[in-house]
């Protein structure tokens, strides 16, 4: 594994770290990041309505992460050596031919930098080989219970070109089925009567999703020291509907008025060198991202509400001053560039004083553009420029970090090792544009063409009204590690760590607020790698105390505008546990949990002083001192064993599969809690049994063997106080709250083979 960003074996690394390699993702049939983070006890996530997810490590997480000017991700993820995790969240590369997932628990700084705050996730991709030609394909059919059919097809190809010379090639193409029905539904808009329905759109099973992609890597070897791999990566996944459920409409169901869909395509292509100058090792590595992200949204929850609440439908009027229907939708899209350069050396491993060091710099661009459109709205009231739209959000982010890092290990014996690293960065985010209505529509806004006319600003901003704003935000400073390796024995370690991350403060998409500040996170972690009965069984776990300054939160505001405050202070503290135990030479069982206990060690009172620090100290906090942060349960925890034996020629095998989580709060802030909810413990059974000969293998599998409901997510349309409102309509009495859930028993039939 590489997780110190040099090949090691897993048992001698000091770190909380699982590794699923290829027969394991192999045998849990993963294709996705959702099939691979149930695996992982010490990563937790939330998913969005149109199926995307948001990582989390060890319980940092306030909630509310994603929106494409909220805050950078906690969590960040590696393609080979290349980041991949963009302004709006990681890519979710297809899992195929690929050598292992790694997964690094706790802060990551000096090595990786602002995106690995919590912890990293690194997916190393099978690399081409100059051993020999090989091939493989796999072909597969899955069914889903009350849901649609899927297919999967993948296949690679390794070709040596010379002695020193080989190329690898991917391709692959998922059709996943739904499972959601966008049921048949009627709603009434109290201010002016209408009342509009989905016919043209009720559909069974309309949340699917298709999923084609190819990767190529090149090879040379030009000595025997000095290498060069250009790789190229394309990947277009087109989802239809939402996953989220509305327990209202019924089981599974869900009312939409206008279509939905997202369409994320991206293009990485990246360039590593690998050499040695003297007996130092040299790798240089470069990566160019371009993710595009078209997106349709239903937004009439929006319309409805705040006309139940305040009225807003009479706003909703056609050239003639007739009342038109008020339900908005949303045309997205967003354009993410993504450049990174790391240049890093070092020591021979077998040297007493070793070292590695290096230099990064990484520049992001995200062009957004959010339409919210209302069909025969008064010209009068357009957005200038814009057709039918109320609102219009056009902006430009731009995320830049330059860092120098260093870590450096000492054998004080041959069994005691300290190892100190250092990390500088300087990072700076700058967000501008336009967000808001046209000054026709709302004359005294602080949102929109108001504002500008009143600030004397009307040059336009490349097809919006003006710019708005434009605000910047810089900063520097170290992040510091260090750790003590004692080895009991040749096959047993322990360890103690100290080690901080963090994440770069930012601009407010409601630019009128001023900026969150960069939050960190400071561990110290006692772990232990252990390997027993002739490494039959590996027992590795950690303790660890976590300390989260200022952390940044989310939260819908007016408008259904997301804005980040920082919220004072957490503190996490935990226990990982991983095992892998071969019982017999027949029976194979792997497993681990977490436990954590993450809270707020100070009061979020929902406001900052004038130098933006948060507050502390008021008469109602929002959420008290205490509190549980959202999102990742005290307890998760998976089990799997797996029985194979010898049957004439063949190799049949059978396996299962449990993943435990426990209750977790559904957001931060007491009174919101009330009102969305808790998610609720669940347990999930997978099921798999096959057979094996020479270079083929059959294998059917049942993931979530009983049907079991897991929830990740629950959240309203808009602002909790106004969309989860309650006593203003009977067929909602407690407000309109979605939920997301996990994909119901799904049967699949698989062969692959390869030579």
């Amino acid at each position: 594994m590489t997780a110190q960003k040099r090949t090691e074996n897993l048992q001698e690394v000091p770190i909380s770290i699982q590794v699923l390699g290829t027969q394991k993702l192999a045998e849990q049939n993963v294709s996705d990041f959702k099939d691979y983070a149930k695996l992982l006890p010490s990563l937790s996530y939330t998913q969005g309505e149109g199926g995307t997810s948001t990582p989390y490590f060890r319980g940092v997480v306030s909630g509310g992460d994603g929106n494409h000017s909220a805050s950078s991700p906690s969590v960040g993820v590696y393609l080979d050596e290349q980041p991949v995790t963009t302004i709006g969240g990681a890519l979710d590369v297809h899992i195929y031919d690929i050598e292992r997932v790694e997964a690094l628990a706790g802060p990551q700084g000096t090595l990786y930098g602002a995106s690995s705050q919590s912890g990293t996730l690194k997916i190393i991709t099978n690399k081409p080989s100059t051993a020999g030609f090989s091939a493989g394909y796999s072909v597969e059919v899955n069914s889903i219970t009350d849901g649609g059919t899927g297919t999967v097809a993948e296949g690679f190809v390794n070709i040596p070109v010379s002695d020193n010379a080989a190329i690898r090639l991917v391709a692959w193409d998922q059709k996943d089925a739904g499972w959601i029905d966008n049921a048949y539904g009627e709603r009434t808009f109290p201010t002016s009567g209408i009342t509009i329905n989905n016919g043209n759109l009720a559909e069974k099973n309309y949340n699917d999703s298709h999923t084609s992609g190819a990767r190529a890597a090149l090879k040379l070897d030009l000595n025997e020291n000095w290498s060069i791999m250009p790789t190229i990566m394309f990947q277009d996944e087109k989802t239809n509907g939402s996953f989220s459920n509305d327990p209202v409409v019924g089981e599974r169901s869900i009312n939409r008025y206008y279509p939905e869909r997202i369409d994320d395509k991206f293009t990485q292509a990246a360039l590593t060198v690998t050499g040695k100058v003297g007996n130092f090792d040299l790798v240089y590595s470069y990566a160019n991202l371009n993710r595009d992200i078209d997106v349709e949204s239903d937004y009439t929850d929006y319309g409805y509400w705040y006309d139940v609440v305040s009225g807003y439908g009479a706003y909703a009027i056609d050239n003639n001053s007739d009342y038109i229907n008020p339900a908005q939708y949303i045309l997205g899209k967003d354009r993410y560039k993504k450049q990174s350069h790391e240049l890093r050396i070092s020591s021979p491993q077998d040297e007493r004083f070793r070292f590695i060091g290096g230099v990064f710099m990484q520049n992001q661009s995200h062009d957004i553009q959010q339409r919210y459109k209302i069909d025969d709205f008064a010209d009068f009231y357009d957005v200038p420029g814009w057709e039918d739209t109320i609102w219009l959000t056009k902006q430009d982010r731009r995320d830049d970090e330059k860092a120098a890092f260093g870590e450096f290990s000492f054998d004080f014996t041959d069994k005691l090792t300290a190892t100190a690293g250092i990390r500088y960065f300087e990072h700076d985010n700058g967000l501008k544009g336009f967000f808001g209505f046209s000054a026709g529509f709302s004359p005294s806004s602080s949102y929109g063409e108001a504002s500008c006319i009143a600030a004397g600003n009307t040059d336009p901003y490349k097809t919006a009204p003006c710019k708005v704003f434009d605000k910047i935000t810089k900063e520097s400073g170290t992040l510091g590690k260090f750790n003590l390796t004692y080895k009991l024995d040749s096959d047993k370690l322990i360890y103690g760590t100290w080690s901080e991350g963090y994440r770069p403060g930012g601009v407010n998409r409601r630019g009128t607020l001023p900026p969150y500040l960069s939050d960190y996170l400071t561990n110290l972690e006692f772990g232990w790698k252990t390997s027993w009965m002739d490494n039959r069984l590996t027992f590795n776990g950690a303790v660890f105390r976590q300390k989260w300054k200022d952390f940044q939160f989310a939260i819908l505001g007016a408008n259904g505008l997301t804005e980040i405050k920082n919220a004072n202070q957490a503190q996490i503290d935990g226990l990982e546990v991983d095992l892998n135990w071969a019982a017999t030479y027949n029976l194979a069982i792997s497993g681990g949990f977490s436990i954590y206990d993450a809270k707020l060690t100070a009061n979020y009172c929902g406001f900052v002083n004038g130098d933006g620090v948060p507050e502390t100290n008021c008469a109602n906090p929002e959420a008290p001192k205490g509190s549980r942060l959202p999102v990742t349960a005290e307890f998760k925890g998976n089990l799997t064993a797996r029985y194979t034996f010898d049957w004439n020629d063949y190799e049949p095998f059978i396996q299962g599969s449990m993943v435990h989580e426990g209750k977790r709060t559904s957001d931060l802030r007491t009174e919101v809690r009330g009102i969305l909810g808790d998610l609720p413990a669940y347990t999930v059974f997978d099921l798999s049994a096959g057979i094996r000969k020479n270079n083929w293998t059959l294998n059917f599998y049942v993931k979530n063997l009983f049907d079991q409901r897991a929830e990740f997510n629950r959240f309203t349309a808009c602002s909790e106080y106004i969309c989860g409102a309650s006593g203003y309509d009977p067929d909602y009495p407690n407000g309109q709250i979605y939920t997301i859930a996990n994909q119901p028993r799904t049967m699949g039939l698989r062969f692959s083979q390869e030579f």
